[in-house]
């Protein structure tokens, strides 16, 4: 499956943005999908992922009750509404996917997609 995120931007903290995550080349409802995101001069870290269903979802602390993960798998795509951001989401987030696993690390997921960028400002 090829993944490919984009929606990413500038924005002052206190705003929104919305990810997209966009599949194509597999029943996107086969994968579990996660989203990590990397800082500079930091680790990749996980975000949040969502079951193939869409009936379970995980979040990293930092981000629970701001962040909100969503699919729709008849347009192949997963969503990460952003809200109340904060300077210290300001990263470069990925999406990616693997078959099985709703988990958080790094090594589960088998498909990435390219970097969308989230800058938040003071």
């Amino acid at each position: 499956v090829q993944l490919q995120a984009f929606g990413g931007g500038s924005v002052q903290a206190g705003g929104s943005l919305r990810l997209s995550c966009a599949a194509s080349g597999r029943t996107f409802g086969d994968y579990v999908v996660g989203w990590f995101r990397q800082a500079p001069g930091k680790e990749r870290e996980f975000v949040s992922a969502i079951s193939r269903s869409g009936g379970t979802t995980i979040y990293a602390d930092s981000v629970k009750g701001r962040f909100t993960i969503s699919r729709d798998n008849a347009k192949n795509t997963v969503y990460l509404q952003m809200i109340s951001l904060k300077p210290e989401d300001t990263a470069v987030y990925y999406c990616a996917a693997n078959r099985w696993f709703l988990r958080t690390t790094t090594d589960t997921y088998t498909y990435w997609g390219q970097g969308t960028l989230v800058t938040v400002s003071s």
